[in-house]
C-alpha cells in the first residue's frame, strides 16, 4: 500500500471548537484544467471558447488568493497542460520541447504558493508527458513511495484523509502498448464502443458513451487500495475527501466525461457512509453537483481554461466539523454542504 504523507499544515482551532467559534479546521485551494498552452485562443469541439495564453494570470490570481487566505495546501483537478503542447521528435530536437516549457510555467506559478500543491493526471497531461515524466515532476512519486502508478494518500490534518485518484490507471492513455492495463483498456473499448474513431461516442446512449479514449478508469489494485484506505480512515475515525480528474458520479457531468467504471467506485465509496465525504472532479470545464444516497457530495468544478481573462475560476474548501464551505471565485460556484457525525450519514 502506498504511504500516507502528512501535509504541512498552519495552525488551526482544536477539532470541535473550530464550528463554534467559525474558525475552519484546515482549508485548501481548488483549481481545474488550467490546459496551460503558449498559442492563441481557440475554441472546444463544442466551439466554447478557450483561452489558452490567459490561462496562466488566471492561476496565478488563484494562487495570490490561496496565499491571502492561508490555505494548508491546494490541488489541481488534472489537466496541467494542453495537448496542443505535443511536438513530434523532429520538432523537439529543434527547439526546447513544448510539454516541458508549458509544464514548468504553471509549476513554477505554484511554487509561488509555498504551501503543498497535490496533483492528479488528466488526459492532456498524459497527451504531452509519459507517466514517468509526470509522476516525477508533479511530485507524485514521493507521494507514493516512487511506484509506477499515480495514486496516493495525504493526511492535511489529524482526522482527515485525502485520497488522489488515478482515473487513467486503466487507459490507452499512459501506458505503452503490451503493458497489461493498456490491454485491458483496449479490449474494453473494442467491447464497449464500435466507433473506429474510439474517441468518438457516436451511436452510444446513457452512460455508455463514457466509454471513449480520451477516458479511463481504475484498476482493480487500485479499488482494492481504496477500499483498504478507506477502512483504514474508517477505524481511525477519520473523514476522506476523494479526487480524481473524472467525475465519479452521473448526476454531476455529461455522460461522455464519466470515469469508466463509475458504478465500482461509487459502490466502494458508499460502502463508508460518514468516512468518505466528498468527491472532487475536473475534466467537464464547468461546475455539477451531487449528494448521493450515502451522503456524499460530488462536485465537479469548472475550467480555467475556459473563463474569460479578467474573471476567475478557482475556489478555496473550509472544513469544518460540521460542514464543507466552497468558497468560490468568479465562475466557480460557492456552496455549502452539512456533514453528519464521523461513521454517519
Amino acid at each position: 500500500m502506498s504511504p500516507i504523507r502528512a501535509a504541512v499544515v498552519h495552525p488551526s482551532a482544536p477539532r470541535g471548537l473550530a464550528s463554534m467559534q467559525s474558525l475552519p479546521l484546515f482549508r485548501f485551494g481548488v483549481v481545474a484544467d488550467v490546459q496551460h498552452a503558449d498559442i492563441p485562443d481557440g475554441s472546444s469541439f463544442h466551439g466554447v471558447p478557450r483561452y489558452y495564453r490567459g490561462a496562466l494570470q488566471l492561476l496565478q490570481r488563484a494562487v495570490d488568493d490561496f496565499k491571502e487566505a492561508h490555505v494548508n495546501f491546494a490541488m489541481h483537478l488534472g489537466d496541467i497542460v494542453d495537448f496542443h503542447n505535443s511536438v513530434t521528435p523532429a520538432e523537439a530536437s529543434a527547439v526546447r520541447s513544448r510539454p516541458d516549457s508549458a509544464l514548468q510555467d504553471v509549476l513554477d506559478i505554484f511554487t509561488r504558493l509555498e504551501a503543498p500543491v497535490y496533483h492528479m493526471l488528466g488526459n492532456h497531461c498524459l497527451y504531452c508527458h509519459s507517466r514517468p515524466v509526470l509522476n516525477q515532476r508533479l511530485g507524485i512519486s514521493e507521494l507514493q513511495g516512487g511506484q509506477r502508478h499515480s495514486y496516493y494518500a495525504v493526511q492535511p490534518l489529524a482526522g482527515w484523509r485525502v485520497l488522489v485518484l488515478d482515473g487513467y490507471d486503466v487507459s490507452l492513455l499512459g501506458w505503452e502498448p503490451g503493458h497489461p492495463l493498456h490491454e485491458l483498456a483496449e479490449e474494453t473499448l473494442q467491447a464497449r464502443n464500435p466507433n473506429k474513431e474510439k474517441n468518438s461516442p457516436d451511436g452510444l446512449e446513457g452512460t455508455e458513451r463514457r466509454f471513449v479514449k480520451f477516458g479511463g478508469g481504475l484498476s482493480d489494485a487500485q479499488l482494492v487500495w481504496m477500499r483498504g484506505q478507506l477502512g483504514e480512515a474508517r477505524a481511525a475515525g477519520d473523514r476522506v475527501v476523494v479526487a480524481c480528474h473524472l467525475p465519479m458520479h452521473p448526476d454531476t457531468c455529461p455522460p461522455v466525461c464519466l470515469l469508466w467504471n463509475y458504478e465500482q467506485v461509487l459502490e466502494v465509496l458508499q460502502a463508508f457512509p460518514g468516512t468518505v465525504v466528498a468527491t472532487l472532479a475536473g475534466h467537464t470545464h464547468r461546475d455539477g453537483y451531487c449528494r448521493d444516497s450515502a451522503g456524499i457530495h460530488h462536485r465537479v468544478c469548472a475550467a480555467i481554461l475556459e473563463t474569460p481573462p479578467g474573471n476567475d475560476c478557482h475556489g478555496i474548501i473550509e472544513v469544518f466539523d460540521d460542514r464543507i464551505r466552497v468558497v468560490g471565485h468568479g465562475r466557480f460556484q460557492s456552496d455549502d454542504w452539512s456533514l453528519g457525525p464521523v461513521g454517519h450519514t
